[in-house]
């Protein structure tokens, strides 16, 4: 009788696994979720405000390329992004005690934006609502170069130094 039972073991046994399997995936899912729920989205050139709970009196940016601080009082901080990934921003209190241990995801801002795609390289125009060139990280060299040479010709114009300001600028 050893023998009929082994095939009804055997099926136990597998779907026994298959809840396994799926009740890890989903618990591993809800793990993802939950952790880029609680990440800090702030898009690239723009700011956003954290509010921690209690004063901090030391904060610590892990990486300062990708995302810079500003205290505006001792519990609200102003996070802006610099450039495109992820980085941890920790609030210490007094103490050394940790406040905060908030992840950063800086991330593009895709509303009223163009990629204009020209073989590999990539051309990007913010359209508020015309579209104008604009300096984005991971453009082609020679349009960021030439777009960057712009604005600079135009800010050290309209801060007053004349044309050839303008020109010394792109220096």
């Amino acid at each position: 009788m050893t023998a009929p039972s082994t095939p009804v073991l055997s099926a136990r046994h597998s779907i026994q696994k298959v809840l396994l399997v799926a009740v890890a995936a989903l618990a591993a899912t809800a793990l993802v979720a939950d952790a880029l729920a609680e990440d800090l989205i702030v898009k690239f050139d723009q700011s956003q405000i954290l509010r921690l709970p209690r004063p901090a009196a030391e904060i610590i940016v892990g990486n300062p390329s990708i995302a810079d601080v500003a205290i505006q009082a001792p519990n609200i901080l102003v996070i802006t992004g610099k450039s495109f990934g992820i980085t941890n921003i920790i609030a210490l209190d007094g103490e050394r005690n940790v406040i905060q241990d908030q992840r950063v995801a800086v991330r593009r801002d895709e509303t009223s934006v163009v990629n204009l795609h020209k073989g590999i390289s990539r051309h990007t125009f913010a359209c508020t609502p015309q579209c104008n060139p604009t300096i984005t990280i991971g453009d082609d060299v020679g349009y960021y170069g030439a777009v960057l040479k712009e604005s600079k010709e135009k800010l050290a114009f309209s801060e007053g130094g004349g044309p050839d300001a303008g020109a010394a600028a792109g220096n």
